[in-house]
């Protein structure tokens, strides 16, 4: 499959890198570099090795096209975080080389940007403090670095059912480069190191945002992108979109360990990011959490377990199942309707839970419910929540 996406041409220059201990043999030779746009290459006096096209996805990254890696059986893309941004960030203006030149603090920055006349559609990575620690348009290496431990934690793609895309290398800018980008701010600099994460994706189809194609926008689109042209093969999707949404509602759980303290629990959560907008859906429906920077371990005592759990299912319940509705509303306008609602979501949560060994069903009346279990195999913390009112 070919991604498809507004190209974006990004000049590849050696860089220095950090490479995910597990994908040292798994991921491609040529990825010690940084890939960055047009509007950048006047900071550098070196050619670059090479430009390679890629498509667009989100404001700050891009995708190349043709599949690098198969995992889990099925295509991964190199995903770039970090090449720039198009529109500033306190605007709707074009965040092109021009307005790059204006903000400049530097006199030097400014001439050299100027040197090619503004293009149409340019991206900078600038110097602005952004978002708790990166910069506009780039990437902090305090996020890569929480992007590529969480990314070390997993069995190349799972951590006990949740699926990641995994970041396999974070690159540095060079040193002058980064000291010129540090110039481009508006309000608060950002002093840290700028770097890029690379990262293997299944697709550039998210749930409703940062995508211009998603499920929730484009939901017939995607059908035809990802080959479901026959209600079985639809079905085994949405299986599969359950199972891996399911992990992601119950993370904690899944990753739960005792901590230093007695009676105190470690585990997984989610930190300004969300379901809807950070992750990506395979072509076999399998969801896969891209923006590892926003996981974070945090620590809850034991009365709190329960609470914690119940928070995060809430926390993303909403988008899988307006995700799923969508998806179930296609697949019955595409080959036909199949029983009420409930009793069809009743016997895809069945379907996809059956092995799952965090998260059973449970019959409690007229009440489907979620048993869900923990790591730390304690049953007084088992959770119950409800899945489904007959």
């Amino acid at each position: 499959m070919t991604l498809a996406g507004l190209p974006v041409d990004l000049a590849k220059y050696s860089a220095e890198t950090v490479t995910n201990r597990q994908f040292a043999g798994v991921i491609p030779r040529g990825l010690d570099a940084v890939f960055l746009p047009d509007a950048l290459r006047p900071l550098l006096d070196e050619p670059p090795v090479e430009v390679l096209r890629f498509v667009e996805d989100d404001n700050r990254t891009a995708i190349l096209p043709e599949p690098v890696a198969t995992l889990d059986g099925q295509p991964f893309y190199l995903s770039v975080k970090g090449i720039g941004a198009a529109v500033a960030p306190y605007s709707w203006r074009a965040l092109d080389r021009e307005l790059a030149a204006e903000v400049a603090h530097r006199p030097d920055v400014a001439a050299r940007l100027r040197r090619n006349r503004p293009g149409a559609v340019d991206r900078v990575i600038t110097g602005e403090l952004w978002l708790r620690g990166s910069p506009y348009g780039g990437q902090g290496v305090e996020h890569a670095t929480i992007a590529l431990r969480v990314s070390e934690r997993a069995d190349l793609t799972s951590i006990h059912g949740f699926r990641i895309a995994p970041v396999v290398k974070v690159a540095t800018l060079p040193t002058a480069l980064a000291d010129s980008l540090r110039s481009i701010y508006w309000y608060r600099q950002y002093r840290g190191t700028i770097v890029q994460e690379l990262r293997l994706v299944p697709s550039n189809v998210r749930i409703y945002f940062h995508a211009r194609n998603t499920v929730g926008n484009n939901v017939r689109h995607v059908f035809d992108l990802f080959g479901l042209h026959s209600n079985e093969r639809t079905v085994a999707f949405e299986v599969n979109f359950v199972r891996t949404t399911v992990a992601m509602l119950t993370l904690f759980a899944r990753t739960m360990v005792s901590g230093p303290a007695p009676d105190e629990f470690r585990g997984l959560d989610f930190y300004d990011v969300w379901l809807d907008k950070d992750a990506v859906v395979s072509p076999d429906g399998s969801v896969y959490f891209v923006d590892l920077e926003g996981l974070e371990e945090v620590s809850v005592p034991r009365r709190a377990v329960r609470e914690k759990i119940e928070d995060q299912v809430f926390r993303s319940l909403y988008e899988m199942t307006f995700a799923y509705e969508q998806i179930e509303a296609e697949r019955a306008r595409r080959f036909g309707p199949d029983g009420s609602p409930p009793a069809r979501f009743e016997g895809i949560l069945r379907m996809a839970l059956h092995d799952d060994r965090f998260v059973r069903l449970r019959e409690d009346g007229r009440k489907l419910e979620f048993e869900i279990r923990n790591n730390c195999q304690e049953p007084e913390l088992y959770t119950r929540f409800q899945a489904v009112d007959r």
